[in-house]
């Protein structure tokens, strides 16, 4: 691309780029990642590094990256749900001279995937990478993960909360993302390490390895924000959504990907794949939400706001707010629980669209209501459900 001087000019040129290609869209996602690649299989992606990710936004930048590549020869699939292609020097090069009239903005907010173009120039023009190590990813549609990319780019969207969990599409994510050897944030292929394991022990150069999954930790690519605290790597998985004033405690506490805070929130315990827990709720020691595969019947699970799950609790139903169950309580769809007429009423004026009658209900007849207490007689075993008597309050100045 001929460089471009003014900002009208840019604007011209994309709409010039929209109207000239055949078939031409916007993409709803797309962005610039470092690629890890295999050590046996060098055209394998093991894991990709978005520094900016793109969700339905920034088209004009897009409409540059896909005139950037059409000038190499390669023509943009757009039948296609997503595409990835290699980033070289002369790519980057063309989108600068696009970029020309935003350069001396290239750090604000307003222009990220400038500063990534620019840095990344940068970069390969010291070292010389090596080409096929960069990749630009389109995605066209929310439709099944075909590749590692689209996989982590759209890891990265629910992780950076540029859309709600439960929202896109992650069928076929699991298939797209090879399992690896995770040594120091970076992944190793585990056909190397067998192939290679006598040398590399002899030499003293078996890496150290942390852990083995299809998935990294969060904090390999999320920097949370300030007030947002995770005191082991290991309890949270890339593609979970922490919101601000969140809590991850070490021990029993874990946070799946797709799953996740929506306020301050304090984890004890854990939050399966698919569940989401509301503001100002208490996810106690040991205490577990169940996930869609883990006996919700494929029904995900919400916890509202100001719930307490107590210690070594299961929570096997959506909760409304201000619920209690209590430590080492299991509510399942399945589970009968008693409520005596004079609680029922008082739920009823709380949960003013429902309309119950009866003293035995299954736990599923109770999913959403709010100020349930569930607790068990300690003397007949009875598991029952009143009106919550307790506020739920977080330590403000532990959140």
């Amino acid at each position: 691309m001929q460089t471009i001087e003014t900002t009208d000019a840019f604007k011209a040129l994309i709409e010039d780029i929209k109207s000239r290609t055949v078939g031409y869209r916007d993409p709803l996602a797309f962005g610039i990642s470092r690629v890890d690649l295999g050590q046996l299989n060098v055209d394998k992606s093991l894991q990709a590094t978005y520094p900016v990710i793109n969700w339905d936004e920034n088209f004009g930048s897009a409409a540059i990256f896909m005139k950037a590549l059409q000038e190499q020869g390669i023509e943009i699939d757009f039948t296609q749900s997503e595409v990835t292609y290699n980033v070289n020097v002369t790519f980057l090069k063309s989108c600068l001279n696009a970029f020309t009239p935003y350069s001396d903005e290239a750090h604000g907010d307003a222009h990220k995937n400038i500063q990534v173009v620019s840095s990344l120039y940068a970069q390969m023009v010291s070292t010389g990478s090596i080409y096929g190590e960069f990749k630009v990813t389109f995605i066209f549609e929310d439709a099944p993960v075909q590749s590692l990319e689209a996989a982590y780019l759209k890891l990265y969207a629910i992780s950076q909360a540029k859309v709600s969990l439960r929202e896109i599409n992650l069928n076929g994510a699991f298939g797209a993302l090879p399992n690896v050897a995770w040594s120091n944030g970076q992944p190793i292929e585990l056909d190397y390490l067998r192939e290679f394991e006598i040398e590399l022990k002899l030499a003293n150069e078996y890496p150290h390895i942390d852990f083995v999954d299809k998935f990294p930790r969060f904090l390999q690519h999320i920097i949370p924000q300030d007030n947002t605290r995770i005191l082991d790597t290991s309890k949270v998985r890339f593609g979970a959504q922490l919101a601000a004033g969140t809590t991850v405690m070490p021990g029993a506490s874990y946070i799946n990907f797709n799953a996740g805070t929506t306020g301050s929130v304090m984890v004890e315990g854990r939050i399966s794949s698919s569940a989401i827990v509301g503001d100002g709720s208490d996810v106690g020691g040991g205490a577990s939400i169940l996930g869609v595969l883990s006996g919700t019947d494929g029904n995900p699970i919400s916890v509202g706001k100001n719930c307490l799950l107590g210690a070594n609790s299961t929570c096997g139903i959506p909760l409304g707010d201000a619920c209690i169950i209590d430590a080492g309580l299991a509510i399942l769809e399945g589970t009968k629980i008693g409520i005596y007429p004079e609680e029922l009423e008082k739920i009823m004026k709380v949960n003013t669209n429902a309309n119950m009658a009866g003293e035995v209900f299954k736990g599923k007849q109770l999913a959403n209501f709010s100020g349930l207490h569930f607790r068990q007689n300690s003397m007949t075993g009875e598991i029952t459900a009143s009106r919550s008597t307790r506020e739920i309050k977080l330590n403000a100045d532990l959140h």
